[in-house]
């Protein structure tokens, strides 16, 4: 029997869910907590700091776009070792450098690292959950839940480091360290799920239905668009209000275990939504949360705000996972997938330095008014995705 059988698919999805940690929990969204040092230390505007997670998210879109080709070539598991390996490297290089050249493009190339890793282990985890269609809509929570344990293990490990008085340089390597290690749990699922990765191969016998797709693909592209603005500047505008740090990391490692919680929360619904309810009412609870620090610094209002945005937030990115095993052949998993990670990633490139504008343009050198309306801007345009989402059908087979 091979290891796939015998091990249970709860541990191969939680030894899968290291990828969404390392390319979205850490690679992505650790920045937000470093960006008001790195704003102070370099001068930086709004503008240019959500430029910095604007040139990540574009290396995220060429990375999603050549990943199909990847998958071809090297299969899942290579890409997914490839992937992990160059976001960690990345990483630890961001520490070398000052001037905001050499870090735009570290942060473009950890993008496209991180989605080859996130687009190959996610594909896997479809196939995987396509086992076990009892457990679909779990396992697929599990693995993008990840990203709760990257961002839980980001909100302890970026104040502990910067508390000893370190310069913000050692918080990236400390981070490329956590990269490394999730790196290595990796391995296991990569080799124990290697017979699944034969599905990666057929995955162009057909156009894909994507015109059938755009109400769904809309909701998608503004919800990257809107919870972009939140995870950039969120800890920023909590600084800005008078929070003080240790209220900040609890409010991050909150966000970031209830990412973790909502793979249970929301497993039912991903297995039942064959239409667009399912990213509707995601998104519809992620505009709120995102409105909330917008209007209020309340110490409770707050942490009620990071445990729905977390609650909720990745399990609107399952959800694109979900609907594609619904309603798309299996051969055309690879498409439809990468085809949501693009329109994704389009999303958060414009989504930071808009958000970065709008704080800038209204407050000067971005005063709390300023990024209050960014958030508010935000939210907005998430709840034009809820309503766009809504209108989807189930394509059928």
């Amino acid at each position: 029997m091979t290891a796939q059988r015998l091990t249970p698919p709860v541990l191969l999805a939680l030894a899968l869910s290291m990828a969404a940690a390392v390319s979205l929990g850490i690679t992505r969204f650790a920045y937000g907590l470093l960006l008001p040092i790195m704003r102070d230390d370099l001068g930086w505007s709004y503008t240019l700091a959500g430029a910095m997670n604007t040139a990540n998210a574009l290396g995220y879109l060429v990375g999603a776009l050549s990943a199909p080709t990847l998958l071809r070539r090297w299969g899942a598991g290579a890409a997914v070792l490839v992937g992990a390996v160059g976001a960690s490297a990345f990483m630890a290089l961001t520490g070398f450098f000052r001037l905001p050249e050499p870090l735009l493009l570290q942060r473009l190339l950890a993008g496209v690292a991180s989605a080859w890793l996130f687009v190959a282990a996610g594909l896997l985890t479809a196939q995987l959950a396509a086992r076990h269609p009892g457990q679909s809509g779990w396992l697929l929570g599990i693995y993008y839940g990840g990203t709760g344990w990257g961002i839980a293990a980001s909100a302890l490990v970026v104040p502990a480091v910067v508390a000893q008085g370190s310069p913000w340089q050692s918080a990236w390597w400390a981070l490329s360290l956590l990269c490394a290690a999730a790196t290595a749990v990796l391995v296991w699922p990569v080799r124990a799920l290697n017979e699944v990765q034969a599905g990666t191969q057929d995955s162009a016998r057909s156009a894909l239905p994507w015109q059938r797709c755009l109400p769904m693909l809309a909701g998608y592209g503004c919800f990257g668009i809107g919870y972009i603005g939140y995870m950039t500047f969120v800890i920023a505008l909590l600084r800005e209000q008078g929070v003080s740090a240790p209220s900040r990391t609890v409010f991050y490692l909150v966000l970031g275990l209830a990412v973790v919680a909502s793979a249970r929360i929301w497993a039912g619904l991903l297995e039942r939504c064959r239409e667009g309810q399912a990213l509707g009412l995601l998104n519809g609870l992620l505009g709120l949360a995102t409105l909330i620090p917008a209007l209020t610094s309340q110490p409770g209002a707050l942490l009620l705000s990071g445990l729905l945005f977390g609650g909720v937030f990745l399990s609107v990115v399952a959800s694109t996972t979900a609907w594609v095993r619904h309603n798309l052949p299996a051969f055309q998993w690879t498409q439809g997938i990468t085809l949501f990670t693009v329109v994704f990633a389009v999303g958060q490139v414009i989504g930071p330095t808009g958000a970065g504008w709008i704080a800038d343009s209204l407050a000067g050198p971005g005063g709390p008014g300023g990024l209050s309306v960014g958030l508010m801007a935000s939210a907005g345009m998430l709840w034009l995705g809820s309503a766009l989402a809504l209108m989807q059908k189930p394509l059928g087979r």
